[in-house]
């Protein structure tokens, strides 16, 4: 299960680019047919933070030295569409991303996000922008402070945006749940409507 989702300061990394795919977070190989890294978080992004001889391409945001360390990423819209790769949502954890911002999201991709302790928060177009200019600095001079609890974003300017995270994907982020978990929550309610069912409907019971 993934760990009880807890507040924290971090730089937020601008990737604001429409429609990244999961074969782009997660592709099968690196630049130049190389073979997939034993560590998932190498191959983030492959064909864009390597060049055809491996080596890590500077401009890059993530190879930039101050964004090394992002707990957030800040997307495009239609973050995360194309296939259902949950690898994709793996490998952003691994590097270390807590938090991605984007005006919108792949469903299934959005859905792996809670299943995996990663919050997707959806904010429109011209609040990314504006979250993405502040980020610019990086460490140690752009940190913002996200808080689930308080369904809040702070800037590095001291705003504090208001964030909307449907209640039952809060609750399992907060408390650390996966789907087993959440229904186990309610195994009381579910003995009692088995309970109650046997007693409506004894034809339906197993001899």
């Amino acid at each position: 299960m993934p760990e009880p989702f807890q507040p924290f300061w971090g730089t937020a990394a601008p990737l604001v680019r429409p429609n990244i795919d999961t074969d782009t977070i997660s592709p099968g190989s690196r630049p130049g047919g190389r073979p997939a890294s034993a560590n998932i978080a190498d191959d983030l992004f492959a064909g864009w933070r390597y060049d055809g001889n491996g080596a890590e391409v500077p401009d890059f945001v993530l190879n930039r030295p101050a964004f090394r360390d992002a707990k957030i990423l800040l997307a495009g819209r239609n973050f995360g569409c194309g296939s259902s790769r949950e690898s994709a949502v793996w490998m952003l954890k691994a590097w270390g991303l807590r938090c991605i911002v984007a005006p919108s999201f792949g469903d299934i991709f959005y859905g792996s996000c809670f299943t995996n302790g990663l919050l997707p928060v959806r904010l429109d177009e011209d609040a990314v922008a504006a979250l993405a200019t502040q980020a610019e600095p990086g460490a140690p001079d752009a940190l913002f402070f996200v808080d689930l609890a308080s369904e809040e974003i702070r800037t590095p300017a001291g705003a504090t945006i208001r964030i909307d995270v449907p209640a039952i994907r809060r609750h399992a982020l907060l408390k650390g749940l996966d789907e087993i978990a959440q229904t186990l929550e309610r195994a009381g309610d579910i003995a009692r409507f088995e309970d109650g069912a046997a007693l409506r409907y004894p034809w339906l019971q197993a001899r």
